[in-house]
């Protein structure tokens, strides 16, 4: 790309789940790049970590996510083949609620769609199946064998030093403070540390891209999460061999959750917590009594073998689109800068495929995977 020696290919602003995918196929394109990493890598600052993060092939959401799941799969597996980390673990997924309700609906459908193998249960045939569920017995549950989580702490370290290897220039704790467009098409970034020119930009900085891309703004809303992990009365009944992870809809919301794994405690959240939008620079990350009674009260109604001692709670932030799909584009009066973001609290499992569509818009405007529905004018 570029011909001047003191200018990058690309500089990718962010170095957390997105950012080090898209660093790490640069570089192995053989592509020169620059990662700016505000915080260090990986950090808990922003929304790639919580040690452990869900995936599934069966997909509520929309179905068009099935063809980038299967790509991730494929993806996740290379990256633990080539870094010799733990990255991806199947547990199985389960996908519940009442038998109209969205989750189960759209996760059958997207199974049906796409020939996932897959099982419907009842409440009370999951409850016997997995003990540590206690769900209502007319619910119905989607298992689907091949789902399970992602490490993000790990995918990020293995990501950030496979580009490294292939090239890559990484800075932590270097803040971008902004960037314009040069004359010849290219851009220049400024950081709280030095100045860069790139022919090309990727905003990959999660819940601070709004920030730095007018076109973004009402469009990559951060909100803040809370996850907390309690200890089961029985543990045995909440590790990886034996629960599934599981997204489930209850009168009381759309909760998540995952076994045990590497800390204690059994593992969950409530999607949209408690619909806080905030200021990433400026908000309650300590978590606070009203988040842990909301989590527990929910785990000693369905789950309440694992509503033991309190072992950990955390924030984070969801980074919410006005429909909840992802936004994968280039900046409309900015081609030379392509975003991603708007993750919406489900796009982590996507991190490695992400990456790899991001880069093809950085090095070619385009990209072959089916991206439509998350370009920028549907909001138009």
């Amino acid at each position: 790309m570029s011909s001047r020696d003191d200018r990058r290919d690309v500089i990718v602003v962010g170095v957390g789940g997105m950012g080090s995918a898209t660093a790490y196929h640069l570089a192995r394109r053989g592509v020169d790049v620059l990662g700016l990493e505000r915080f260090d890598v990986p950090h808990t600052q922003g929304s790639s970590h919580g040690v452990t993060r869900i995936i599934r092939r069966a997909y509520y959401e929309h179905p068009s996510y099935i063809p980038l799941i299967e790509r991730a799969y494929d993806l996740w597996d290379d990256l633990a083949d080539e870094t010799g980390r733990s990255v991806i673990h199947r547990t199985g997924s389960v996908d519940a609620g009442p038998a109209d309700n969205v989750v189960f609906e759209g996760s059958l459908r997207s199974c049906e769609e796409h020939d996932i193998p897959h099982e419907v249960l009842t409440g009370a045939e999951l409850n016997e199946r997995f003990p540590g569920y206690d769900l209502p017995a007319d619910y119905r549950a989607l298992y689907q064998p091949d789902g399970g989580f992602v490490v993000p702490e790990q995918s990020i370290i293995g990501h950030t030093e496979e580009a490294q290897a292939a090239g890559a220039e990484i800075h932590a704790r270097e803040g971008v403070d902004d960037w314009a467009p040069t004359p010849d098409g290219g851009v220049r970034v400024w950081t709280d540390r030095d100045t860069y020119e790139a022919d090309r930009l990727v905003l990959a900085a999660g819940a601070w891209n709004y920030k730095l891309a007018d076109a973004l703004s009402g469009l990559a809303t951060p909100e803040r999460q809370v996850l907390a992990w309690f200890q089961p009365e029985t543990p045995s009944l909440f590790g990886p061999d034996e629960l599934p992870v599981w997204n489930i809809a209850v009168p009381e919301g759309r909760f998540y959750g995952l076994p045990i794994y590497d800390v204690p405690g059994f593992k969950l959240g409530k999607y949209h917590h408690l619909d806080e939008a905030v200021d990433p620079d400026d908000y309650d990350t300590e978590p606070r009594p009203a988040d842990e009674v909301l989590l527990r009260d929910f785990t000693e109604k369905y789950f309440p073998d694992a509503a033991g001692p309190t072992m950990r709670l955390a924030t984070c932030m969801f980074t919410n689109s006005p429909d909840e799909h992802f936004i994968l584009d280039t900046l409309p009066d900015h081609p030379q800068v392509a975003v991603g973001a708007g993750f919406s609290g489900h796009g982590f499992k996507f991190a490695p495929v992400i990456g790899e569509i991001l880069a093809d818009l950085a090095v070619d405007g385009e990209t072959d995977h089916p991206i439509e529905m998350f370009r920028l004018d549907r909001f138009a």
